[in-house]
Protein backbone atom coordinates (compact mmCIF):
# COMPACT_ATOMS: atom_id res chain seq x y z
CA UNK A 1 0.00 0.00 0.00
CA UNK A 2 1.34 3.46 -0.94
CA UNK A 3 2.40 5.78 1.88
CA UNK A 4 -0.34 8.29 1.02
CA UNK A 5 -3.03 5.61 1.15
CA UNK A 6 -1.70 4.38 4.50
CA UNK A 7 -1.88 7.91 5.91
CA UNK A 8 -5.47 8.38 4.70
CA UNK A 9 -6.49 5.03 6.19
CA UNK A 10 -4.85 6.06 9.47
CA UNK A 11 -6.72 9.38 9.50
CA UNK A 12 -10.06 7.69 8.82
CA UNK A 13 -9.46 5.09 11.54
CA UNK A 14 -8.62 7.79 14.06
CA UNK A 15 -11.60 9.89 13.00
CA UNK A 16 -13.99 7.11 13.90
CA UNK A 17 -12.09 6.47 17.13
CA UNK A 18 -12.67 10.12 17.98
CA UNK A 19 -8.96 11.02 18.17
CA UNK A 20 -8.73 13.14 15.02
CA UNK A 21 -10.13 16.66 15.04
CA UNK A 22 -12.48 17.37 12.10
CA UNK A 23 -10.51 20.39 10.94
CA UNK A 24 -7.81 18.14 9.47
CA UNK A 25 -10.15 16.67 6.88
CA UNK A 26 -10.56 19.67 4.54
CA UNK A 27 -7.73 21.93 5.61
CA UNK A 28 -6.39 23.87 2.64
CA UNK A 29 -9.52 23.27 0.55
CA UNK A 30 -11.85 25.97 -0.75
CA UNK A 31 -15.56 25.17 -1.01
CA UNK A 32 -18.22 27.06 -2.93
CA UNK A 33 -21.68 26.76 -1.33
CA UNK A 34 -24.68 28.16 -3.17
CA UNK A 35 -27.86 29.05 -1.32
CA UNK A 36 -25.57 29.41 1.68
CA UNK A 37 -27.90 31.67 3.69
CA UNK A 38 -30.74 29.14 3.60
CA UNK A 39 -31.80 26.63 6.23
CA UNK A 40 -29.48 23.81 5.15
CA UNK A 41 -27.02 26.03 3.31
CA UNK A 42 -25.95 27.43 6.67
CA UNK A 43 -25.47 23.93 8.04
CA UNK A 44 -23.45 22.76 5.04
CA UNK A 45 -21.26 25.85 5.26
CA UNK A 46 -20.72 25.48 9.00
CA UNK A 47 -19.77 21.82 8.62
CA UNK A 48 -17.22 22.59 5.90
CA UNK A 49 -15.72 25.48 7.87
CA UNK A 50 -15.46 23.28 10.95
CA UNK A 51 -13.69 20.67 8.81
CA UNK A 52 -11.08 23.26 7.83
CA UNK A 53 -12.29 24.56 4.47
CA UNK A 54 -12.23 28.16 3.30
CA UNK A 55 -15.57 29.20 1.86
CA UNK A 56 -17.20 31.12 -0.96
CA UNK A 57 -20.71 31.78 0.36
CA UNK A 58 -23.24 32.49 -2.38
CA UNK A 59 -26.83 33.67 -1.90
CA UNK A 60 -28.99 36.31 -3.58
CA UNK A 61 -30.12 37.63 -0.18
CA UNK A 62 -27.41 40.25 0.23
CA UNK A 63 -28.11 41.11 3.85
CA UNK A 64 -28.46 37.51 4.99
CA UNK A 65 -25.30 36.24 3.29
CA UNK A 66 -23.14 39.07 4.64
CA UNK A 67 -24.51 38.60 8.15
CA UNK A 68 -23.92 34.86 7.92
CA UNK A 69 -20.33 35.46 6.81
CA UNK A 70 -19.76 37.58 9.91
CA UNK A 71 -21.25 34.86 12.11
CA UNK A 72 -18.97 32.22 10.63
CA UNK A 73 -15.95 34.51 10.79
CA UNK A 74 -16.55 35.09 14.50
CA UNK A 75 -16.50 31.34 15.07
CA UNK A 76 -13.76 30.49 12.58
CA UNK A 77 -11.50 33.59 12.39
CA UNK A 78 -8.71 31.60 10.76
CA UNK A 79 -10.81 30.77 7.67
CA UNK A 80 -10.97 32.81 4.50
CA UNK A 81 -14.64 33.54 3.90
CA UNK A 82 -15.98 35.42 0.88
CA UNK A 83 -19.66 36.35 0.53
CA UNK A 84 -21.37 36.95 -2.81
CA UNK A 85 -24.96 37.80 -3.76
CA UNK A 86 -24.39 36.46 -7.27
CA UNK A 87 -27.33 34.69 -8.93
CA UNK A 88 -26.41 31.15 -9.96
CA UNK A 89 -28.59 31.45 -13.08
CA UNK A 90 -26.32 34.16 -14.55
CA UNK A 91 -23.36 32.41 -16.20
CA UNK A 92 -21.37 35.60 -16.80
CA UNK A 93 -21.80 36.55 -13.16
CA UNK A 94 -20.77 33.08 -11.95
CA UNK A 95 -17.68 33.31 -14.19
CA UNK A 96 -16.82 36.64 -12.55
CA UNK A 97 -17.21 34.99 -9.16
CA UNK A 98 -14.67 32.33 -10.17
CA UNK A 99 -12.25 35.08 -11.21
CA UNK A 100 -12.78 36.85 -7.89
CA UNK A 101 -12.15 33.60 -6.04
CA UNK A 102 -8.85 33.04 -7.86
CA UNK A 103 -7.84 36.68 -7.42
CA UNK A 104 -8.18 36.20 -3.66
CA UNK A 105 -5.73 33.32 -3.84
CA UNK A 106 -8.37 30.63 -3.39
CA UNK A 107 -8.68 27.58 -5.65
CA UNK A 108 -12.18 26.02 -5.65
CA UNK A 109 -11.95 22.28 -5.03
CA UNK A 110 -15.44 21.69 -3.63
CA UNK A 111 -18.79 22.81 -5.04
CA UNK A 112 -22.02 22.31 -3.12
CA UNK A 113 -25.00 23.08 -5.35
CA UNK A 114 -27.57 23.90 -2.69
CA UNK A 115 -29.40 26.88 -4.21
CA UNK A 116 -33.08 26.19 -4.91
CA UNK A 117 -36.51 27.74 -4.63
CA UNK A 118 -38.68 25.58 -2.40
CA UNK A 119 -42.18 26.90 -2.95
CA UNK A 120 -44.01 26.52 0.34
CA UNK A 121 -47.45 25.02 0.56
CA UNK A 122 -49.58 27.87 1.95
CA UNK A 123 -52.58 27.61 4.20
CA UNK A 124 -55.70 28.14 2.15
CA UNK A 125 -57.04 31.65 2.60
CA UNK A 126 -57.86 34.85 0.83
CA UNK A 127 -55.53 35.39 -2.08
CA UNK A 128 -53.63 32.10 -1.67
CA UNK A 129 -53.21 29.50 -4.37
CA UNK A 130 -53.21 25.73 -3.94
CA UNK A 131 -50.35 25.17 -6.43
CA UNK A 132 -52.41 22.57 -8.26
CA UNK A 133 -50.89 21.20 -11.44
CA UNK A 134 -53.66 22.71 -13.54
CA UNK A 135 -53.14 26.19 -12.12
CA UNK A 136 -49.37 26.14 -11.68
CA UNK A 137 -47.73 29.24 -13.16
CA UNK A 138 -45.34 28.64 -16.05
CA UNK A 139 -43.40 31.71 -14.93
CA UNK A 140 -42.89 30.12 -11.53
CA UNK A 141 -41.93 26.84 -13.20
CA UNK A 142 -39.30 28.57 -15.34
CA UNK A 143 -37.94 30.53 -12.39
CA UNK A 144 -37.54 27.48 -10.18
CA UNK A 145 -35.94 25.43 -12.96
CA UNK A 146 -33.57 28.35 -13.70
CA UNK A 147 -32.32 28.50 -10.11
CA UNK A 148 -32.43 24.89 -8.93
CA UNK A 149 -31.40 23.03 -12.08
CA UNK A 150 -29.96 25.42 -14.66
CA UNK A 151 -28.12 27.23 -11.87
CA UNK A 152 -26.51 23.97 -10.76
CA UNK A 153 -25.46 23.24 -14.34
CA UNK A 154 -23.92 26.72 -14.71
CA UNK A 155 -21.96 26.38 -11.46
CA UNK A 156 -20.73 22.97 -12.60
CA UNK A 157 -19.70 24.39 -15.97
CA UNK A 158 -17.78 27.25 -14.38
CA UNK A 159 -16.32 25.82 -11.16
CA UNK A 160 -16.32 22.19 -12.24
CA UNK A 161 -14.77 23.19 -15.56
CA UNK A 162 -11.96 24.91 -13.67
CA UNK A 163 -11.45 21.85 -11.46
CA UNK A 164 -11.28 19.58 -14.51
CA UNK A 165 -8.37 21.62 -15.87
CA UNK A 166 -6.55 21.99 -12.55
CA UNK A 167 -6.35 18.62 -10.86
CA UNK A 168 -9.89 17.71 -9.90
CA UNK A 169 -12.26 18.25 -7.01
CA UNK A 170 -15.65 17.32 -5.58
CA UNK A 171 -19.19 18.33 -6.51
CA UNK A 172 -22.20 17.64 -4.29
CA UNK A 173 -25.68 18.34 -5.62
CA UNK A 174 -28.29 18.79 -2.89
CA UNK A 175 -31.38 16.90 -4.01
CA UNK A 176 -34.22 15.71 -1.75
CA UNK A 177 -36.11 12.63 -0.68
CA UNK A 178 -38.55 13.86 -3.35
CA UNK A 179 -35.92 12.92 -5.92
CA UNK A 180 -36.69 9.25 -5.23
CA UNK A 181 -40.33 9.34 -4.09
CA UNK A 182 -43.35 11.34 -5.18
CA UNK A 183 -44.80 14.07 -2.97
CA UNK A 184 -47.56 12.63 -0.83
CA UNK A 185 -50.21 15.28 -1.43
CA UNK A 186 -52.28 13.86 1.44
CA UNK A 187 -49.84 15.61 3.77
CA UNK A 188 -51.00 19.01 2.61
CA UNK A 189 -54.47 19.33 4.07
CA UNK A 190 -55.71 22.63 5.41
CA UNK A 191 -58.59 22.62 7.89
CA UNK A 192 -61.21 25.26 7.26
CA UNK A 193 -64.76 26.15 8.32
CA UNK A 194 -63.80 25.76 11.98
CA UNK A 195 -62.47 22.28 11.36
CA UNK A 196 -65.71 20.95 9.85
CA UNK A 197 -64.08 20.26 6.50
CA UNK A 198 -60.68 20.22 4.88
CA UNK A 199 -59.26 20.84 1.46
CA UNK A 200 -55.99 19.87 -0.13
CA UNK A 201 -53.09 22.07 -0.99
CA UNK A 202 -50.30 20.79 -3.21
CA UNK A 203 -46.55 20.49 -3.23
CA UNK A 204 -45.69 22.21 -6.55
CA UNK A 205 -44.67 20.03 -9.47
CA UNK A 206 -41.47 22.04 -10.01
CA UNK A 207 -39.72 20.97 -6.81
CA UNK A 208 -39.54 17.18 -7.34
CA UNK A 209 -38.76 17.72 -11.02
CA UNK A 210 -35.78 19.93 -10.15
CA UNK A 211 -34.52 17.52 -7.51
CA UNK A 212 -34.91 14.48 -9.77
CA UNK A 213 -33.12 16.37 -12.52
CA UNK A 214 -30.16 16.91 -10.20
CA UNK A 215 -29.72 13.15 -9.97
CA UNK A 216 -29.45 12.94 -13.75
CA UNK A 217 -26.91 15.77 -13.72
CA UNK A 218 -24.97 13.97 -10.97
CA UNK A 219 -24.70 10.73 -12.94
CA UNK A 220 -23.81 12.55 -16.15
CA UNK A 221 -21.01 14.58 -14.61
CA UNK A 222 -19.65 11.64 -12.59
CA UNK A 223 -18.88 9.79 -15.80
CA UNK A 224 -18.02 12.85 -17.88
CA UNK A 225 -15.29 14.06 -15.49
CA UNK A 226 -14.16 10.80 -13.89
CA UNK A 227 -10.80 10.88 -15.68
CA UNK A 228 -10.24 14.49 -14.63
CA UNK A 229 -10.33 13.55 -10.94
CA UNK A 230 -13.75 15.01 -10.17
CA UNK A 231 -16.15 13.05 -8.01
CA UNK A 232 -19.83 14.01 -8.23
CA UNK A 233 -22.48 12.81 -5.81
CA UNK A 234 -25.90 13.89 -4.59
CA UNK A 235 -27.30 14.23 -1.09
CA UNK A 236 -31.04 13.74 -0.63
CA UNK A 237 -32.19 15.06 2.75
CA UNK A 238 -35.58 14.31 4.20
CA UNK A 239 -37.82 16.89 5.82
CA UNK A 240 -36.19 19.17 8.39
CA UNK A 241 -37.94 20.49 11.50
CA UNK A 242 -38.48 24.21 10.96
CA UNK A 243 -41.62 25.41 12.75
CA UNK A 244 -44.04 23.72 10.38
CA UNK A 245 -47.75 23.35 11.12
CA UNK A 246 -48.33 20.80 13.89
CA UNK A 247 -50.85 18.86 11.84
CA UNK A 248 -48.39 18.56 8.96
CA UNK A 249 -45.65 17.38 11.31
CA UNK A 250 -47.90 14.70 12.80
CA UNK A 251 -48.97 13.40 9.39
CA UNK A 252 -45.42 13.37 8.08
CA UNK A 253 -43.94 11.60 11.09
CA UNK A 254 -46.44 8.78 10.61
CA UNK A 255 -44.74 8.15 7.25
CA UNK A 256 -41.19 8.04 8.65
CA UNK A 257 -39.95 4.81 10.28
CA UNK A 258 -37.89 6.81 12.77
CA UNK A 259 -41.09 8.74 13.60
CA UNK A 260 -39.50 12.17 13.54
CA UNK A 261 -38.23 14.86 11.20
CA UNK A 262 -34.53 15.68 10.95
CA UNK A 263 -32.93 18.44 12.96
CA UNK A 264 -31.15 20.96 10.78
CA UNK A 265 -27.67 19.91 11.95
CA UNK A 266 -28.06 16.20 11.15
CA UNK A 267 -26.69 16.53 7.61
CA UNK A 268 -23.37 18.07 8.60
CA UNK A 269 -21.61 14.72 8.81
CA UNK A 270 -22.91 13.69 5.39
CA UNK A 271 -21.56 16.85 3.76
CA UNK A 272 -18.11 16.36 5.25
CA UNK A 273 -18.19 12.71 4.21
CA UNK A 274 -19.11 13.50 0.60
CA UNK A 275 -16.65 16.40 0.28
CA UNK A 276 -13.66 14.66 1.82
CA UNK A 277 -11.47 11.62 1.23
CA UNK A 278 -13.81 9.66 3.48
CA UNK A 279 -15.81 9.02 0.27
CA UNK A 280 -12.79 8.75 -2.05
CA UNK A 281 -14.19 5.75 -4.00
CA UNK A 282 -17.73 7.10 -4.31
CA UNK A 283 -19.07 8.89 -7.36
CA UNK A 284 -22.34 9.14 -9.27
CA UNK A 285 -24.35 8.15 -6.20
CA UNK A 286 -27.30 9.58 -4.30
CA UNK A 287 -27.00 9.47 -0.52
CA UNK A 288 -30.55 9.41 0.87
CA UNK A 289 -30.87 10.44 4.52
CA UNK A 290 -34.57 10.62 5.33
CA UNK A 291 -35.19 8.66 8.53
CA UNK A 292 -36.29 5.75 6.35
CA UNK A 293 -39.25 7.50 4.71
CA UNK A 294 -38.38 6.36 1.19
CA UNK A 295 -38.27 2.67 2.14
CA UNK A 296 -41.96 2.56 3.13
Amino acid sequence: MAAGAIMEAYKIRNLFRGTLTPNLLLRGQTAVVTGAAGLLGREHSHALAEAGADLILVDTDTTAINEFREELLAEFPERQLLASDQSVSDKEGVSRLLSETLTNGLEPRILVNNAALDAKVPHQGAGSTPNSLEEFSIDQWNHEIAVGLTGALICCQVFGGWMAKHGGGVIVNIASDLSVIAPDQRLYVDACDNGKSSRSMYKPVSYPVVKTGLLGLTRYLATYWAQQGIRVNALSPGSVQADQDEGFIERLQERIPMARMASRSEYRGAIVFLCSQLSSYMTGQNLVIDGGRSIW
